[in-house]
């Protein structure tokens, strides 16, 4: 008897403070590592607080072994605090900003996105690339980076290998942008705002852009924001319509629900654009929330780091190395052709 009433004692399910406690390792990890983020972006403005996140976790997990206890709440950062802080960024958009901009811009802004993900889509398959590691190239290489590649990640079919390399490309790629487009533009004589807007309209990450336009000085970081921001305002769309494609395709597995047609995150994402465009919220409310997205990509950049195996970077061949440059190329030119074409 006693042996049995021992018996279910230790097989009591975890309560649920139990539960939640198993992601405080990892979460602390991640707040140390935003801190740390933050502090060397306070000390080098340049130095997007995403990017070195994302750089303390490859060399931590690269370096060290992580006690195993940390796992959980890395991945609950690199997943779902992800997806939070792209509601977040929801708060940086004011579509009047974004009309201002005239529709001959606006659907310039159409083109590059749709240009640079069918034209990426078209590469992937001549390179022989898997689909899902190819879409969310295209998608982050043409709309906003690693928060299109998670929203992308969260409507359709993708291993995390592949989320992770489509990170670390958005990394490489646009820190290149940062020096390479400024010189370009310079070389070709360039006035700073359009410099600015081809910034805005060609590199990924919106730290990138605003380093870029930091560069070229003048007007143009208003104008490069501007433009990227309504390139972010796609991820809505293009999700909504990857999520209908998913759901078409009727690959769910049994005792699986489908998805919804608009993710929940991508719908606060527009709740907060908005929020933000029919209010007049106090400077502390954006500035405040602005450090919170801030604050959850940087935790969420630092989890996707986390998971990046330099020796498994190095075994995923050269195809995505020319995919991405080949897009780079590809949204860039179609950003800047656009752009002459419009702009008196």
């Amino acid at each position: 008897m006693f042996t049995e009433i021992q018996h279910r004692r230790t097989s009591t399910p975890p309560t649920r403070t139990s539960a939640v406690g198993r992601f405080v390792p990892g979460l602390l990890l991640c707040a140390l590592a935003v801190a740390v983020a933050l502090a060397v972006n306070s000390a080098l403005p340049a130095a997007s607080p995403l990017i070195v996140a994302m750089g303390l976790g490859i060399a931590l997990t690269n370096t060290v072994r992580l006690p195993q206890s940390t796992a959980p709440g890395i991945t609950l950062a690199a997943k779902k605090l992800l997806r939070l802080g792209i509601v977040f960024l929801g708060l940086q958009l004011v579509l009047s900003d974004i009309a201002a901009l005239g529709v001959p811009m606006l659907i310039v802004i159409v083109c590059i996105v749709v240009g640079g993900i069918f034209g990426t889509l078209l590469m992937g398959r001549l390179l022989k690339m898997s689909p899902a590691q190819v879409l969310l190239i295209a998608c982050g290489f043409s709309i906003c980076g690693a928060a299109a590649v998670a929203g992308v990640e969260g409507v359709t079919d993708s291993e995390e290998e592949d989320v992770v390399t489509a990170v670390a490309l958005v990394v490489i790629f646009g820190t290149l942008m940062i020096f390479g487009l400024p010189l370009v533009a310079g070389m070709l004589g360039l006035s700073p705002e359009i410099s600015g807007m081809w910034a805005g309209g060609s590199i990924h990450e919106i730290a990138q852009v605003v380093a870029a336009g930091g560069v070229i000085g003048g007007g143009a970081l208003t104008a490069a924001v501007v433009v990227k921001l309504a390139r972010v305002l796609m991820l809505a769309p293009v999700a909504a319509v990857l999520s209908v494609r998913q759901r078409r395709s009727g690959r769910v597995e049994a005792g699986q629900k489908r998805p919804p047609i608009i993710p929940l995150f991508i719908i606060g994402f527009l709740a907060m654009v908005v929020l933000r465009s029919v209010l007049d919220l106090p400077g502390a409310v954006i500035q405040a929330g602005s450090f919170v997205q801030t604050a959850l990509l940087s935790a969420a950049m630092f989890g996707l780091g986390c998971g990046v195996k330099i020796r498994s970077l190095m075994r995923i061949g050269a195809r995505p190395f020319i995919l991405a440059a080949a897009s780079t190329v590809l949204v860039a030119g179609i950003a800047l052709a656009g752009i002459l074409l419009v702009q008196p």
